[in-house]
């Protein structure tokens, strides 16, 4: 068997009729034996005693895999090096290389200077990724107004420019410290 060369590749949804007893068997499977039991999956080949142990990760990464393409939803395998030049942390977090630069002289985001360029370990990069969507969604549950139908629109109104007030002092304190 040859393997294929460690490069980012798509893959689309084609036949949810071949995909749906795959999570029918990994979903039951979960509601069974929950996390009381330790599962082991394998993969398993043509021959008698042609089976290989998954690793748990390679397990979660399979199951993530199909339940996106049995939603129709295409995903993309993007094999990373554990470090990072400056360009790919900036690709990998959706931001411009000069904001990840910025980020490493304000010590948010560690890296390791080599010569002129900066190296990234990947981990790093994908924790400041996690903490900042967690940064996101509590600003966004601190600003939220609840909204009755039956509530007058200038209250609506009042409510949304307060939480957008509120939101603006954090933001400018915390640029300014």
């Amino acid at each position: 068997m040859t393997t294929q060369p460690l490069e980012e590749r798509t893959f689309l949804p084609d036949d949810g009729e071949r995909l749906a007893p795959v999570m029918s068997f990994l979903e039951a499977h979960e509601r069974r034996w929950g996390a009381a039991a330790k599962p082991s999956y394998a993969l398993v080949g043509t021959d008698e005693g042609d089976r290989i142990e998954l690793p748990a990760d390679v397990h979660q990464a399979l199951k993530q895999v199909v339940a996106a393409l049995l939603a129709g939803r295409a995903v993309t395998i993007a094999p990373h090096s554990m470090t990072l030049t400056s360009q790919q942390a900036a690709d990998l977090l959706g931001v411009s290389r000069p904001t990840v630069k910025r980020l490493i002289e304000k010590n948010e985001l560690p890296a390791e200077r080599i010569g002129t360029r900066h190296r990234l370990k990947l981990d790093d990069v994908l924790d400041y990724r996690e903490a900042r969507r967690r940064r996101q969604y509590d600003a966004l549950a601190e600003t939220a107004v609840d909204v009755s139908i039956e509530e007058d629109p200038a209250d609506v109104e009042r409510h949304l420019r307060e939480a957008r007030h509120l939101a603006a002092e954090r933001y400018r304190g915390k640029r300014n410290s």
